[in-house]
This record gives C-alpha cells, structure tokens and sequence, in this order.
C-alpha cells in the first residue's frame, strides 16, 4: 500500500519536452515511475523519451489511458493545465511551479471545489513512494521503502525529514510536499487522512512552517480523529523574531500575528508529539516503539 501514487499509477506530463522536465521525467523512468504519455502544444504528434505526445490532456485521453498528471509548466501556465486536467477528470495533478500569482491560484481552488482531481503543489518536489512511483523532483536516492509517511510544507526540510526516518531505520510509506505557497491544492487534513487509511503507514512526520494557517487546520482535524496513528510534528521558523517575516507570503499577509508557539501548543493539545528540532525526529519516532 501506499497513497496517492504507487507502481501501478500511470503517468502523463504536461510539458514533457521542456529541458527541466526531460531530465525529471528520464530520472522518474529509471526509478520505475510508468511514463505513458506527455503533452505539448508545439510537438503535438511526436514521441518523446519513448512516449508519444499529445497536443493537450483532452487528446491524449481520447488516446491512451492514465491517473495522474505531473505538470512542468511555468507559472503563469499552471491555471490553464489545471483546468485541462480537472475537465478531464485526472484523478492526481502535481504541480512544482513557484511563484503562481495569488489570483490565479483563487480561481484554480474554484476549479478544483467538487471536482475529480487532487492538486499537489503547487511550489512542490511532488510526492514519491519509495521503489514504486517518483511524480516531481525528489531525490530519490535518499529514499527507503518503510512504514512512515511524510507530509511537508518546506520543501528542502522533506529531505531532512526523510533522512531522520532512515536514522531511525524505519523508511518511509509515502512523502507528499503539499507544497510552500500561501495557497496550495491540497492542505494537510487530507494527507493526514490518506496515511490514516493506509495500512502500510504506521506514524505520520508533519513539517509546518510560519506562514498560513495550515498547521491549525491540521491539529483541530487530528484532534476530532478516532484511532489516531502517531504524528511527530516540527514547525521551522521559531527562532525568528516576534513580527519578523521570512518573506513567505503568509507571514506578510498575518503580520506574524500567530507564532509558531501557538501553532505548537495547538498541536500539543490536539495529541501530536512536537519537537522543537528537526534532527530529533527519529529519536520521537524511536520512542514509538514501532
């Protein structure tokens, strides 16, 4: 078991000829990832890295079956391939593009509200199930098959964090970066849900940050759970200043009015075990006894 993708999901990318998707989407194919298919308006009608590639998302489902899309496009792009995936009803999108301007990501929620598909990202190395399936840019060497699964909004510390599940030598189920923008598809609730689902996931690492609300969201959830599977949380930014901003948007936008105390403290109460360094991560895990 895994969530969201595994070595059966079939992947199409959008913007597959692209040079940086070329080089993710040959890494993701020797990893075992099955590549079918890619899109771009200019190469529609050729192949590419052994795939054929399709003008458009709607072409290429008329074509050849797959579940889930990645999407190497910039980000003054990314509302146009959502909205092809979502009228398409691709169940999984995931999106790495930084930088998407606030309104266009107002109007991608909109679109995404009762349909079929489930945006990771975007700002996202994507999600990776270890020796099944890599959609983004993970490093995959650093990943090991186990029962832990990740769940990030900073992306360079999902990294660290899975190297704090090898110290600890229990590996990971999944890693999910939901993504480092204000705004992003899909918040923690619903990865957390997913692990709980998962029989293979044991413990849940969630690593939050200053901006957004994101983390509050997510402790008032695992707080109305049943049955809880353990979550060890880390929260970066806590040694800013009071008020002080790492330029994240959502620091800007909450004048720093909810810190990262407070976000501790909720999750605290919500039954999370909080650590207050990211390098002690396995040693919480380690106390699990699992």
């Amino acid at each position: 078991m895994s969530i969201l993708a595994n070595k059966s999901t079939r992947v199409l990318v959008q913007g597959i000829t692209g040079t940086q998707a070329s080089f993710h989407v040959k890494r993701s194919m020797d990893y075992g990832t099955k590549i079918v298919a890619g899109t771009s308006p200019k190469f529609g009608g050729s192949e590419h890295l052994g795939v054929p590639v399709f003008a458009n998302i709607k072409e290429a489902k008329e074509n050849i079956d797959f579940d889930a899309t990645v999407m190497f496009v910039p980000a003054t792009a990314l509302k146009s391939a959502v909205k092809e995936a979502v009228e398409a009803e691709v169940p999984l999108a995931v999106s790495i593009a930084n930088g998407v301007p606030l309104h266009d990501m107002l109007e991608i929620k909109a679109m995404l509200d009762g349909s079929q598909t489930t945006l990771i990202g975007p700002d996202t190395p994507g999600l990776i199930t270890p020796q099944e399936a890599r959609l983004g840019i993970f490093p995959e060497n650093i990943h090991h098959k186990g029962c832990i699964g990740i769940v990030s909004r900073a992306s360079t510390l999902t990294y660290e964090a899975v190297i704090e599940t090898n110290t600890a030598n229990l590996g990971q189920s999944s890693v999910v970066g939901i993504g480092d923008d204000m705004i992003v598809g899909t918040d923690f609730r619903r990865i957390i849900q997913l692990f709980h689902e998962d029989d293979e996931t044991k413990a849940i690492v969630l690593v939050g940050k200053s901006d957004s609300l994101y983390e509050q969201i997510a402790a008032e959830y695992y707080s109305s759970l049943q049955n809880k599977k353990p979550i060890i949380a880390f929260v970066a930014g806590e040694a800013l200043p009071f008020g002080h901003s790492m330029g994240y948007a959502g620091d800007i936008i909450t004048g720093g009015r909810i810190t990262v105390q407070d976000k501790k403290r909720l999750m605290r109460e919500a039954g999370m075990t909080v650590v207050d360094n990211i390098d002690q991560i396995h040693q919480a895990l380690l106390d699990l006894g699992l």
